[in-house]
């Protein structure tokens, strides 16, 4: 796997999840008590054997750099190349891109300088444990111009603002594809995720960057399906994108079931994510926790039921916390009632307060607000 440079893109869907990504990108978004989104695309770049990858930034990166450091999580920090954070006007004549192919261009003198023959790129926007090796493999043997990754499940439920589909033949061939489409049921969702030789890479980008076209769904595959030997894999281990912050909600709650973790966290694949060494958590005398994620830092002295607490999260005396997703430094009064509801981080819910919301419909608290 030496012969893959890996590209992940952190902000392309920073607008799908408007209230999540206010001050921080995709990337960013913290999952589960103690990763972020980008965790599972990167550890899944790990775990396939692929030893260079360079993170596209575009805005609210701060936090995305201070939880990816020197990639030393992740085996990636070396004298050359490793883990590369490369952050938007990388050239004199770049602006802020909008599209994945002026992206691209802007970072090509770093996909020429790493020398590898092929180029492995995706979206961090998705939970999912990926084992590349055989897509790659299979990319190789194939002759294929772009190999594609798509994942075959019901957009009904997705209410995506950026979804693609494709039409594959008997041979894997990607016959057709639709973006944005009107469609309901089973789809062949296009994981934004694709490997291509960099040769072929560099000329398609300059092509259509030259041409003004900076979109790569549209401008690279859509237009190219005629022209170009463009194969689709099919993904079929657990996969969910987040698309809104209803869905975000679902996911993180599908993670408190033993068989959605069996399939994301397995023990010859791990997800890596930054180490924080703190105190374990406190119960106190009174404290109850059922079916719950609960981090260390945190410190409980009332109920948490079918909840997911993050690093420092304090619940006091006598509140009632069911159904819930308190990021980091949340803080919950003595007798608050909170049921269905998503904190951002160091946000504060004073005393006796009552917030409840529904599985479909969770209250939203913004970052540092005081309720």
């Amino acid at each position: 796997m030496n012969d893959v440079l890996g590209i992940i893109f952190s902000n392309v869907h920073d607008s799908v999840i408007g209230e999540l990504t206010a001050h921080r990108c995709m990337g960013s978004i913290p999952v589960a008590g103690r990763y972020r989104l980008i965790d599972f695309a990167l550890s899944s770049f790990v775990n396939s054997g692929i030893q260079d990858v360079g993170v596209i930034t575009k805005s609210n990166f701060q936090s995305l750099m201070d939880h990816l450091g020197t990639g030393r999580e992740w085996d990636l920090s070396r004298k050359r190349g490793g883990l590369v954070i490369l952050p938007p006007y990388g050239r004199a004549e770049t602006g802020v891109y909008r599209g994945r192919v002026e992206a691209l261009q802007g970072i090509m003198q770093y996909i020429k300088k790493g020398s590898q023959p092929y180029v492995l790129a995706c979206d961090c926007d998705f939970v999912a444990n990926i084992d590349y090796t055989g897509f790659i493999k299979d990319h190789m043997a194939s002759g294929a111009d772009i190999t594609v990754m798509y994942k075959s499940m019901d957009v009904s439920r997705l209410n995506d603002q950026d979804l693609s589909v494709f039409a594959v033949n008997e041979r894997d061939q990607v016959c057709d594809m639709l973006i944005n489409p009107h469609v309901t049921g089973v789809q062949n969702v296009y994981m934004n995720t694709f490997i291509m030789s960099t040769s072929l890479l560099e000329r398609v980008v300059g092509d259509c960057y030259s041409r003004n076209q900076f979109s790569f769904d549209k401008d690279v595959l859509q237009s190219g399906l005629r022209r170009m030997h463009i194969v689709g894999r099919e993904f079929t281990g657990y996969y969910d994108r987040y698309a809104t912050l209803q869905g975000y909600f679902a996911n993180n709650m599908s993670m408190l079931k033993a068989e959605t973790r069996a399939e994301l966290f397995p023990k010859e694949s791990p997800i890596y994510t930054k180490i924080r060494d703190e105190s374990p958590v406190r119960y106190g005398l009174d404290a109850q926790a059922h079916d719950s994620f609960i981090a260390d830092g945190c410190i409980i002295e009332g109920l948490v039921e079918n909840s997911i607490l993050f690093r420092g999260v304090t619940v006091s005396k006598g509140a009632s916390i069911r159904n819930c997703i308190l990021m980091q430094g949340t803080a919950v009064g003595a007798g608050a009632r909170l049921d269905y509801v998503i904190a951002d981080k160091n946000v504060t819910v004073r005393d006796t307060r009552t917030l409840m919301g529904f599985h479909t419909y969770p209250v939203f608290i913004s970052k540092g607000s005081v309720v």
